[in-house]
């Protein structure tokens, strides 16, 4: 249809469609006082959703007689700005996703339902005048309501509950007293996720750290982006801090990027003790009047610095002025369902829109930004030595084959735990597997326990006593006999890291024992609580998953032992060798970080595998050099650049007939390389058959180019209409 010129005003909705929508002004309202970025309420189908003010243009392809008006406008101003804007068209046209998914991404979830924009009250405490003129000392004998009154009375300005609960103990019970005597009063606060904390002074940098901060401040006018390239244990933070001090004068915003909430709170307490206030986090875990109030803090500038995983990259900034993307190559920066975005690559993207430095930091950098350097796409900065006094661990390949394995650990990592506990040292553990033992076999009749809803086993947790799928999150009690053949012979295979514990517990009895991975730590506030009495020195055996390979220093760690390096030897995905080299080195990383040296004992049924003589003789640096040339002879990223396509349904040959179609759209361009459909690796999840479609081409502008002009007409093909499919551009996970 020919294009009509009319007032419009082109709108996201958030729905699942990858167009734009054309709505109506209200009734008797001036199009002027319109504008993109704006909330407006908007009929859609039989429902009534908050959109985002995309465009204001006068063509458009729909009848005027069928055009509906939006309904209400919800701010005066819009909530996001040209900046974030620019950001999410990028986005939305890039990876090929919904705009009005996209853009829903940029506001919390309070201002998608259409909230006002106010920062949020929450409840606080201060002394009252009596409670002023009381001194603490008079409460010597309630030594909590003490410790309350001199906290309130050693503070600037009303305290949050979470400030005061870092008196500890019985304090809540300390609090309702000191309010009933009329010494403290409750008030209504601006929520805010900062604290008052003091602050340290700067340590003096070696010169490689200064040559760094030194390069970045020559780049702090322009877009610039950089690798800092350092090992573990080197300084990286202590760059970030100096750099972020530096655009704080000049009154500027800093956004940190951190891969895992896990990590969160360590970092935040580091940069509010050198930075003092205006730190503020943003992540999934803070609750939404929280999220709330750091993204309103974020838009009028009063957050100095933002601490986030990967959702931050979405947050306004009123005065933009650096990014940071602590460990870049982490893969838990790439959302793997719904909007499918690389937090990394965007933050890199959105730098440059906003003409600031971005400063991506690894000990071991992903191959696309050793590519990047290689190109000079990016500059390259190295701290090729760890800070102050510590060393480099020294590593070592344990040849476990035929020797005793009591629980996965074998006698000579046993005898090395015993030594470095007997000299003082804190050792870490690590296995990348939760749960008591991978599989539940009946040594009578050969059951395994497998997830009926997925082509997975079952996971036995023998402290809850559960079997669970950790795909499709399916529980089932532990059976005490066979469910095939009544046998009381069920056998667990395998280990996990209750296992390790169990065997630990066993060996060295007496000792403080702690296990970190994702079941340990769902309370709230249990990581914090045990990654403390780490760094205390009360534990001094930590066994856990990869939540402890991440960016966490731990002083006193001076042996770690890899119990299983054999998991990734032999992954399919093309990735795994590199995943399992940075797994490997970012966990050797955790030993010898102060004065007491590291050993690293790596246990492994291949020792002769090239991967790991590799890395142990030669280092990271060598590994990837490596990597990449085979990479480059394959034609595989970053030397070439893939779309996923993935399709599931419940009729098992809906997937493959829909992806068929697709494939018949696209090897009609010789660019581009059309492998599939095929069986996804695990053919059936949570009771879904899954089929995917690659693509592959060696100039992303060309695959780009594609996609976007055949992605549309997919959601109209009649084999759509019976599965769920999904696109992912620069896709980390090939399942």
């Amino acid at each position: 249809m020919r294009k009509q010129r009319i007032d419009i005003v082109r709108v996201a909705v958030p729905s699942p469609l990858r167009r734009y929508f054309d709505y109506l002004p209200p009734s008797g309202t001036a199009l002027a006082i319109i504008k993109p970025g704006m909330r407006v309420k908007v009929p859609f189908g039989r429902q009534s959703l908050v959109a985002l003010v995309s465009d204001i243009t006068q063509h458009t392809t729909i009848a005027r007689n069928k055009l509906r008006r939006i309904t209400k406008i919800i701010d005066d101003t819009p909530m996001i700005g040209s900046h974030e804007m620019k950001l999410a068209r990028w986005a939305a046209e890039y990876y090929q996703h919904a705009p009005g998914e996209v853009y829903a991404a940029f506001l919390p979830l309070s201002l998608r339902r259409g909230a006002p924009a106010e920062m949020p009250k929450t409840l606080c405490y201060a002394l009252t005048p009596s409670g002023k003129s009381l001194a603490p000392s008079t409460l010597q004998r309630a030594p909590r309501q003490q410790a309350l009154l001199e906290r309130l009375a050693g503070a600037k300005k009303p305290l949050a509950i979470s400030e005061l609960a870092e008196v500890g103990g019985s304090w809540r019970e300390a609090l309702r007293r000191l309010i009933d005597k009329g010494w403290v009063q409750r008030l209504a606060c601006d929520s805010t996720t900062e604290k008052t904390l003091p602050t340290e002074s700067a340590p003096k940098l070696n010169d490689a750290q200064q040559y760094a901060v030194d390069s970045m401040r020559d780049r702090e006018s322009d877009f610039s982006a950089t690798l800092l390239d350092g090992i573990t244990g080197s300084g990286k933070t202590e760059v970030y801090l100096s750099c972020i001090e530096h655009v704080a004068a000049m009154q500027r915003q800093t956004l940190v990027l951190l891969p895992e909430i896990g990590l969160t709170p360590q970092a935040v307490a580091r940069y509010r003790q050198r930075l003092g206030q205006g730190v503020h986090t943003y992540h999934s875990e803070l609750s939404e009047k929280d999220r709330l109030a750091t993204w309103l803090a974020a838009r009028n500038g009063t957050a100095k610095v933002i601490i986030g995983t990967r959702s931050a990259v979405f947050l306004p900034l009123a005065q933009p002025g650096l990014i940071v993307i602590d460990e870049e190559h982490d893969t838990s920066f790439k959302q793997q369902d719904g909007f499918r975005y690389s937090a990394r690559d965007l933050a890199v993207v959105r730098a440059q829109q906003a003409d600031i430095p971005v400063l991506l930091g690894s000990a071991t950098p992903s191959f696309e930004s050793l590519e990047n350097v290689r190109q000079n796409r990016y500059h390259a900065m190295y701290l090729p030595e760890r800070a102050g006094a510590a060393v480099h661990p020294t590593l070592r390949i344990l040849d476990v084959r035929s020797r005793p394995m009591p629980g996965g650990i074998s006698d000579l990592l046993a005898d090395r735990i015993r030594y470095h506990l007997d000299n003082g040292g804190q050792v870490l553990l690590f296995l990348n597997r939760r749960g008591y033992a991978p599989v539940l076999t009946c040594h009578h009749c050969g059951w395994i326990a497998e997830c009926q809803r997925c082509d997975a086993r079952m996971t036995l947790h023998r402290g809850a006593r559960l079997l669970v799928c950790h795909h499709c999150g399916k529980l089932q009690p532990e059976p005490a006999q066979c469910p095939s053949c009544d046998k009381p012979s069920l056998e667990p295979m395998g280990k996990g890291t209750e296992r390790i514990e169990e065997q630990l517990s066993k060996a060295f009895p007496g000792v403080e024992l702690a296990r970190i991975d994702r079941d340990s730590t769902r309370r709230k506030g249990e990581l914090e609580r045990l990654l403390q009495a780490v760094h205390t020195g009360k534990t001094r055996l930590l066994v856990g998953t990869q939540m402890l390979a991440k960016g966490h220093d731990f002083p006193g760690v001076s042996l770690v032992g890899i119990i299983n390096a054999d998991q990734g030897l032999f992954g399919l995905d093309f990735r795994a060798s590199e995943r399992l080299a940075q797994l490997i080195v970012q966990v050797a990383g955790r030993a010898g970080r102060a004065e007491k040296p590291g050993e690293v004992l790596i246990q492994t049924h291949h020792p002769e595998h090239p991967l790991l003589r590799q890395l142990v003789a030669h280092g990271y640096a060598e590994f990837a050099k490596a990597g990449l040339e085979e990479r480059r002879l394959a034609g595989m990223p970053p030397y070439s650049a893939l779309a996923l396509f993935r399709a599931e349904s419940t009729k098992s040959a809906a997937p493959s007939a829909f992806l068929q179609q697709v494939a018949h759209r696209f090897r009609s361009d010789e660019e581009l390389e059309v492998l599939g459909p095929a069986t996804a690796p695990m053919a059936r999840r949570a009771g879904h058959v899954r089929a995917q479609l690659l693509l592959r081409s060696t100039r992303r502008a060309h695959l780009n180019r594609v996609l976007a002009e055949r992605v549309a007409e997919l959601e109209g093909l009649p084999s759509a209409r019976g599965v769920r499919w999904s696109l992912d551009v620069d896709p980390l996970e090939l399942f």
